[in-house]
């Protein structure tokens, strides 16, 4: 997709393949890329595409190698994650795009929430999300060894709330099902939820203190990501790509929109929402990603005043949801619409409208904050809400994308598990049910294939399924990006 605002963003884990096994798939790829990437010859392309690259295949002095290990196209949070992954394994790694550290980061509120964004007919995700959160403080603490700045991390914890008895019997319903995955939430009165957040609404009637849902902020988190990544010689190619490259059965590469071609052992499609628009894509190869448009606004705490929250405060109200969550530097988050409009991505009066009546009924005193940003992203949403990591049916083409409203938080693990896929070592078990080929019914023995086990998060009472939560039946749900 597009670069800016229409694209996925996500983070990075502990890479799980040792050097040595990272020397020898090195090897390996480079030899593969040589036999499959020699010729011209039965080379299948087409035409317009994803978010590409930039620099003139083997020109001197651009500092991106001729051939590299793997090509990684999207420079997204997901895209960027997992070329540093990948290059911390000992690959050689291009990352193609024309506005690397773009995408949907830009437009994320960044919480980081397996338990409140956990829905009915999800359990095998919610292993996944719980592992990925699990990462997080050991992967911005190495993230920090190599890129500086403040990635916004915060350990600040999730208050749910609502507002009227229909409200509190969806939010008691939510309870019932963290409870019954073993998952960490206290119910409060309504008076112990202003005791926690001073400044909410008179008329909360009850809530859930998440003291293990926490935040980040997506726009540092990409930035240190781009830094990390030209640190560790990643090579950004600043151009689109146009095509996907196959020379007999093998994806051998991609082909730039100025005609150049940039041959790898490994493909990624990482470019969000429309990964699966990159043409050459053989019909064997399925990337079922969807654009879902969620609108987000910004606001800023007045000067001089302490904040309005302290925590991450989500809610519902009259069936909907909204989220506000504030950042140490005075930000305040306000999302975000849920919509089914393509490729659309303008703010409208009334998604503004909606969301700040419904914040203001939560949280009176937000009318006095300046509005400081609107803006409208697109998350990459599969059928099952899940991501899509791993090799295709197509050798040499690997997927990391789909990750719908979980980008963010999801970062750590996609990057874990393709540096894992790109050098022939083992995925971590809550990776496998998601793995590229799982609507094809191609990929299952790959090495992310389905049914590992349930993960060692929750009881193993994990199933896949597309159950909407009861917090997100109407309107809204969830972040942007993911």
């Amino acid at each position: 997709m597009g670069s800016g605002e229409n694209r996925e963003t996500g983070a990075g884990a502990a890479a799980g393949a040792s050097a040595g096994a990272g020397e020898r798939s090195r090897a390996g790829a480079r030899a593969g890329a040589g036999a499959g990437a020699g010729t011209d010859a039965g080379v299948r392309a087409g035409a317009t595409g994803l978010p590409g690259a930039g620099v003139r295949a083997g020109v001197a002095g651009t500092g991106r190698p001729p051939r590299p290990d793997v090509t990684v196209v999207g420079g997204g949070l997901i895209g960027l994650v997992t070329a540093w992954r990948a290059a911390g394994a000992g690959l050689s790694v291009a990352v193609v795009d024309p506005a690397p550290g773009g995408g949907a980061a830009s437009v994320a509120a960044g919480m980081l929430a397996p338990v409140t964004e956990l829905h009915h007919g999800e359990e095998a995700l919610l292993d996944l999300n719980l592992a990925s959160a699990r990462r997080y403080p050991d992967f911005v603490a190495e993230l920090a060894e190599h890129a500086e700045g403040d990635v916004g991390y915060r350990a600040c914890g999730t208050l749910a709330v609502a507002l009227d008895a229909d409200d509190r019997a969806l939010l008691r319903e939510s309870h019932l099902l963290q409870r019954q995955c073993g998952l960490a939430a206290e119910w409060l009165t309504g008076r112990e939820c202003r005791r926690l957040e001073p400044m909410l609404a008179p008329g909360v009637r009850g809530g859930l203190r998440v003291d293990g849902d926490h935040q980040v902020d997506p726009r540092r988190l990409t930035a240190a990501l781009l830094a990390a990544c030209e640190r560790a010689g990643v090579a950004l190619v600043r151009r689109e790509a146009s095509a996907l490259l196959v020379n007999g059965d093998r994806a051998v590469g991609v082909r730039l929109a100025d005609g150049d071609q940039l041959h790898a052992a490994h493909t990624v499609l990482a470019g969000g929402s429309r990964s699966g628009r990159l043409a050459g894509l053989p019909p064997e190869v399925s990337v079922p990603v969807r654009p879902v448009k969620g609108q987000i606004l910004r606001l800023r705490d007045l000067p001089g005043l302490p904040p309005l929250l302290g925590r991450t405060v989500r809610a519902v109200v009259r069936g909907e949801q909204v989220y506000l969550v504030p950042r140490a530097n005075g930000e305040l988050v306000l999302g975000a619409t849920s919509e089914e409009r393509g490729w659309d991505t303008s703010v409208t009066a009334g998604g503004v409208y909606q969301l700040l009546r419904d914040a203001h009924e939560l949280l009176p005193g937000i009318t006095e904050l300046p509005l400081v940003e609107t803006r409208a992203g697109l998350r990459p949403t599969t059928p099952d809400n899940g991501p899509l990591l791993g090799p295709t049916a197509l050798p040499g083409l690997q997927l990391a994308t789909g990750h719908h409203r979980n980008g963010v938080l999801l970062a750590p693990i996609t990057g874990e598990t393709l540096a894992a896929t790109l050098t022939g070592a083992e995925p971590p078990d809550q990776a496998r049910p998601f793995h590229a080929g799982r609507f094809t019914g191609a990929g299952a023995g790959a090495a992310t294939g389905a049914g590992g086990p349930a993960g060692a998060d929750r009881p193993a009472n994990a199933g896949a399924g597309t159950g909407a939560s009861p917090l997100a039946r109407a309107g809204r749900s969830s972040e942007v990006s993911a």
